[in-house]
């Protein structure tokens, strides 16, 4: 969609768009209550400010995310689907455990922007993952849901022209 629209269109449909990127009602209605945006730069820029997720936040927010290697049925499955595309089928049985190994150590699923990875480089960012304490792993995984909301919103927003 272009600027434009997003600016113009109706707070709940401009709602629903934006909790695409991130399933977030502060950050959501943050991005909402500052329209209209002179220009996308400032857009981005306002959302990456406003992406400091509390605790609750990040798991409201993977409640509907599918883990990495899954086939997602949520209404996100799929922009994971073409996001995993580095992942195939050969793939999904040492991402079952390694997920499996993850949420018995974190009690989360594990986050990763998979976009522009390969699906070796997912494992092995999971593996290195498992070595953290909570407190790092807990920051790295908002970091990583910054990324994925931050891709997402470039996706989803084009400059006027």
């Amino acid at each position: 969609m272009r600027l434009a629209e997003l600016n113009t269109m109706e707070a709940p449909d401009a709602a629903r768009a934006l909790r695409g990127c991130a399933d977030v009602d502060r950050w959501v209605a943050a991005l909402l209550v500052r329209r209209p945006y002179a220009d996308r730069r400032t857009l981005l820029d306002t959302a990456h400010l406003l992406a400091t997720w509390s605790d609750a936040e990040l798991d409201h927010a993977l409640a509907d995310h599918p883990r990495i290697g899954e086939r997602g049925t949520g209404p996100r499955a799929a922009t994971s689907a073409h996001e995993q595309a580095g992942v195939t089928d050969a793939d999904r049985e040492a991402f079952r455990e390694a997920n499996r190994r993850y949420e018995e150590r974190f009690d989360r699923i594990y986050l990763v922007r998979a976009a522009g990875r390969t699906a070796a480089e997912m494992l092995a960012l999971l593996e290195q993952r498992l070595t953290h304490d909570d407190a790092t792993e807990l920051a790295v995984t908002k970091q990583q849901l910054t990324e994925i909301a931050m891709l997402r919103l470039e996706t989803l927003v084009e400059e006027d022209r």
